[in-house]
């Protein structure tokens, strides 16, 4: 087995007196590329709106009849949560557009698009 000497290094050390004005810099990062992200344009995903919400306990929830009334968590005015997969994309209210339900988007969120914008 060959035991490591120092005795074996070729090692100037007048030539290492220099090292010490050399500049160090940082790598520069280089910007991501554009992404071709067209692939994900077809892709089905699930867009709910979330009205408002409460808990119950079991007990009062078996007792409820035609009619009752359940108070959610959210005031009249206050724009509804929009989740798309789960996941909060917006806050939105409600119109109706030919007779139908629809959302206008009040506020989406920053951080759902973030990666998707490089």
């Amino acid at each position: 087995m060959n035991d490591f000497n120092v005795d074996n290094l070729d090692l100037n050390v007048d030539e290492l007196d220099g090292l010490d004005d050399i500049e160090v810099t940082e790598p520069q990062e280089k910007p991501a590329p554009k992404r071709d992200l067209s692939f994900f344009h077809n892709i089905p995903v699930d867009v709910t709106l979330e009205v408002a919400s409460t808990k119950l306990v079991l007990g009062d929830l078996m007792e409820l009849t035609s009619g009752a009334v359940i108070e959610l968590d959210k005031l009249a005015d206050e724009a509804l949560d929009v989740k798309v997969n789960g996941q909060l994309l917006a806050s939105a209210e409600v119109v109706v557009v030919n007779g139908k339900y629809g959302i206008k988007l009040i506020d989406i969120v920053d951080d759902v698009l973030t990666g998707f914008t490089q």
